[in-house]
């Protein structure tokens, strides 16, 4: 519109002398007129000014109103999340992340293990960003999907009710016959269903909890021991588990004696 009102209202210039003219305005450069300016010229000038900067403080308005409004930079991090979940293989899916859901997420934190977390309390997903969450409920296949649960190695599902659990460990387990299933379990009558349903392992925190504390007592060393084999600080010393069958050809089929483990690697075996 302003080459065309340039070239019209002064006869004197050429399509880029006008084009010239425009960007000079709109830019508020000014760096002068390429010709002489004639009255309706410099009106001309004054609308094409006012418009342009109309034009701009809308475009910043609107661009502020879709930041703001939109959320896009959770929109991007989702992408990202997406992204990555969809790269996802041989990884943990840990189903609500409440007192036992943290503490097995930290550990594999610790550990380097790839895992994601479902959970739908927006709550307990503030300030975690090394952790992957996945909102929404656990007990719906398009949740377990999302977390590609046919890609997963294992599941932990650590919902407060055990029949939230039951339908986790069903929908599960029909969708990836090979998981390695934990359930934690709260009431010892419901063991045998999340069994049936399809659970590799069961856990009862309680149960736990109660002979920890009785270990306590009864065998205050050992309880003391097995802690300073705990790997959920990083400077603790840690417990690691390594498959006869993965360890290099060389070193099979020999015995500890000749390995001589602990004076090549401070390491000691214990079982």
């Amino acid at each position: 519109m302003g080459t065309l009102g340039y070239y019209l209202l002064l006869p004197d210039m050429g399509w880029v002398d006008a084009l010239y003219m425009t960007a000079i305005t709109l830019s508020t450069v000014g760096y002068g007129e390429v010709a002489p300016m004639s009255p309706s010229a410099k009106i001309f000038t004054i609308l094409l000014i006012m418009i342009s900067l109309t034009a701009f403080a809308y475009g910043i308005k609107e661009l502020t109103h879709f930041v703001i409004t939109e959320n896009i930079f959770d929109k991007i991090k989702r992408k990202k999340m997406n992204k990555m979940r969809a790269s996802l293989k041989d990884h943990t899916v840990i189903c609500g992340y409440g007192r036992n859901g943290r503490q097995v997420a930290q550990r594999l934190l610790n550990h380097g293990q790839p895992f994601v977390v479902i959970e739908q309390d927006l709550v307990l997903m503030q300030d975690q960003e090394n952790i992957h969450f996945i909102t929404g409920d656990a007990r719906e296949d398009k949740v377990l999907e999302q977390a590609q649960i046919d890609r997963a190695k294992h599941l932990i599902t650590a919902l407060p009710d055990d029949v939230d659990n039951l339908f986790v460990v069903l929908s599960a387990r029909e969708m990836n016959p090979d998981l390695l299933i934990v359930s934690r379990l709260t009431s010892a009558g419901n063991r045998s269903k999340l069994k049936r349903a399809g659970s590799d392992h069961i856990i009862m925190p309680d149960r736990i909890g109660g002979d920890y504390m009785a270990g306590l007592l009864m065998v205050p060393d050992l309880i003391r021991f097995v802690e300073e084999l705990s790997w959920l600080e990083g400077d603790s010393p840690n417990l690691e588990e390594i498959a006869i069958e993965e360890l290099p050809k060389k070193i099979q089929n020999k015995s500890l004696a000749e390995l001589d483990i602990r004076k090549k690697t401070q390491c000691n075996v214990v079982g």
